[in-house]
């Protein structure tokens, strides 16, 4: 019961998020959103700073778990690599949902050391599983892979500021991150 509720307060403090930015999120609008107390909110979160934290591994987490269906079985390593890093830009609410609260949150942590350090966590971790899929497909060297992987994850990140700011519409973001791909990892290599 205790994680059905705080898996409900996590889903509506990313809904929050993806609607009106973390500094338009208020505690309250949480409450509503999931239903539930304020006091509770505060049982399981102790502050602002801890909701959004968890909120981040939740979005996180929630993303791993999809990336892991993405890449589970076959050896197509670039093929699989690619496929994940365009799952981060479509026309879908919850993938636009998830990445609004991922930009809103990188940009806030350059004013809250704490969230700062729960985001380092989270882009560790998305970096490794992309460097994971670079070495298969290259068979490089652990630092070569992973400045690849620290390349193609700013690539998608920065291309996603670009989607989610309307600068750029789904289709040529998509394209941007082909382009940037096989400039970085050509298919016949």
């Amino acid at each position: 019961m205790a994680n059905d509720t705080r898996q409900r307060i996590l889903e509506a403090c990313s809904i929050c998020i993806a609607r009106d930015g973390v500094r338009g999120m208020r505690v309250q609008d949480v409450c509503k959103q999931a239903g539930v107390s304020t006091g509770l909110v505060y049982y399981h979160f102790t502050d602002r700073d801890g909701l959004l934290a968890a909120t981040l591994e939740y979005v996180n987490a929630d993303s791993l778990a999809q990336r892991g269906e993405q890449t589970a079985g076959g050896g197509r390593s670039r093929g699989l690599l690619r496929d994940l890093l365009l799952a981060e830009i479509q026309d879908d609410e919850s993938v636009r949902a998830k990445s609004i609260v991922w930009n809103e949150i990188r940009a806030i942590a350059v004013f809250e050391p704490p969230l700062a350090g729960h985001l380092a966590t989270s882009t560790a971790a998305w970096q490794n599983h992309v460097a994971e899929l670079v070495k298969l497909h290259t068979g490089a060297g652990t630092g070569q892979c992973r400045d690849t992987a620290l390349l193609l994850t700013a690539l998608v990140e920065g291309i996603s500021g670009r989607w989610l700011s309307n600068q750029l519409d789904t289709a040529a973001a998509r394209a941007a991150l082909e382009r940037g791909l096989e400039a970085l990892l050509p298919a016949t290599a």
